[in-house]
């Protein structure tokens, strides 16, 4: 049976992020960070939302696609800086993406669709951008926030958890909270939303 374009397209993103040069362990296990990252994308958002359309998967699968290609050190080391990188590696997520669809046959309906949740666009309004959102913050926080957390101070980690709160809906904060955070983590999520 010959594949869907939906598979053709997963498979195509999966092959990108394999490319990466970066690895992430995992049980002694290396793996191409962004590849690793895309699928537990997938599966924190299918964990998430079940229903989840075939344009919400394709946007969280690709939503980091390539991001070795820009890297952080190209633009300033402030937050003016860390801003203006997210943004252009958002524009070229969602450009990759949108040639990867057009190339499998996808209608331009479809692919816009999935670059504007990949850009994020209105997210407290458009629900799959916020869907997005809350699967971004949740995978975060599941895979990341205990490693990330050790680098940084305390101050710092309330602060990026406040920020990471608001910008998730209430089902996202009743999916966070459901995580089995280290004591140390669960605190300071705790004292970041109290």
């Amino acid at each position: 049976m010959k594949p869907t374009r939906f598979e053709t397209a997963i498979a195509i993103i999966d092959k990108k992020n394999a490319e990466d040069p970066n690895s992430y362990q995992v049980s002694g296990l290396e793996y191409p960070k962004e590849l690793l990252y895309s699928q537990r994308m997938t599966r924190k958002l299918m964990q998430f939302e079940p229903n989840a359309s075939k344009a919400i998967q394709i946007a969280a699968r690709a939503q980091h696609i390539c991001r070795w290609q820009i890297a952080r050190n190209e633009y300033p080391m402030d937050r003016v800086g860390y801003l203006k990188w997210r943004e252009e590696l958002k524009k070229m997520h969602a450009t990759i993406t949108g040639e990867i669809l057009v190339k499998v046959g996808f209608d331009e309906q479809f692919v816009d669709r999935v670059q504007k949740i990949i850009l994020k666009k209105l997210i407290k309004k458009n629900e799959e951008s916020q869907l997005l959102e809350d699967v971004i913050c949740l995978v975060f926080l599941d895979y990341y926030f205990d490693e990330f957390a050790a680098k940084h101070s305390d101050e710092k980690i309330i602060d990026i958890l406040k920020k990471t709160w608001v910008k998730m809906s209430d089902k996202g904060h009743e999916a966070a909270l459901k995580i089995a955070f280290s004591d140390k983590s669960l605190a300071l999520v705790k004292q970041a939303i109290s």
